[in-house]
């Protein structure tokens, strides 16, 4: 399954067992387990924290319940809360997992770059109040590209084995009053767009110099890096399958977010 949601009402992606904390797992998995009827577990293809919103975040489960593909959606949705929603089913094969089997995974950061706060994009976007020198920001992000070892932007909560990742794209652009961080990377460590959205911010404040990027990555040291980016300016927008598996390429939808 494709899933958009609002991550500004939940307490992140992951369910907390023997907790009544709400999450975007726990919504899902008891709007799946009724139309199958009987309990349903999902995994996804990247876990979201706190306040932070998917418009292609994908899902997999396992279950014995025979259901067509529509049931599958409409049932669904009519389940769920109007801060979630399914965009998209298909069915795959045993040994596919929405986490194992990604390539690569794309997340978008929006800065509303403005004197002003917005109220209607209230915890939709981040705000940034002073000038930002996109155009450095940009030139910046460029020696995050390739494989790398990302310590000096990984969370210390972050449990992942290893702080090396491959970054293949990596873009800084306006968009009217916006300022639009978009990067792909075959994976992700704990905070690491929101850490290195901190330090690009920094760059554009000229608070930190172009180079100031590649250097922090030298140092591998996390204490030495400008503060995490807000959570409610980032998207998850896109994750990424061999075409082997055949899966569709759902479209983007509607969303103003695509519209960049």
């Amino acid at each position: 399954m494709v899933v958009e949601y609002d991550g500004s009402v939940y307490n992140g992606w992951q369910l907390q067992a023997g907790s009544e904390v709400v999450t975007v797992q726990s919504e899902l998995e008891h709007a799946l387990s009724v139309i199958a009827d009987a309990p349903v577990r999902v995994a996804c293809a990247g876990r979201t924290d706190t306040g932070v919103h998917a418009t292609h975040q994908v899902i997999h489960f396992d279950t014995p319940a025979a259901r067509p593909l529509r049931s599958w959606l409409l049932g669904t949705n009519v389940n769920l809360p109007s801060s979630v929603v399914v965009r998209g089913v298909h069915r795959v094969e045993h040994d596919f997992h929405a986490r194992f089997s990604a390539t690569a995974r794309r997340y978008r950061y929006l800065i509303l770059n403005s004197e002003v706060r917005s109220a209607l994009l209230h915890q939709r976007v981040s705000w940034v109040r002073y000038p930002l020198e996109v155009e450095a920001m940009h030139e910046a992000a460029q020696s995050l590209l390739g494989e790398q070892d990302f310590s000096a932007f990984r969370a210390a909560s972050c449990q992942s084995s290893t702080p090396w990742r491959c970054v293949d794209f990596v873009q800084v652009k306006t968009h009217g009053a916006l300022v639009v961080l978009e990067i792909q990377a075959n994976a992700f460590l704990h905070h690491m767009v929101r850490n290195i959205t901190g330090a690009l911010i920094a760059v554009g404040r000229g608070k930190l110099p172009v180079s100031g990027i590649a250097s922090l990555l030298a140092t591998k040291d996390r204490t030495l890096a400008p503060d995490t980016a807000p959570s409610e300016g980032l998207y998850l927008v896109g994750v990424s399958y061999p075409e082997t598996l055949g899966l569709p390429a759902y479209a983007p939808g509607p969303s103003w977010l695509h519209d960049f």
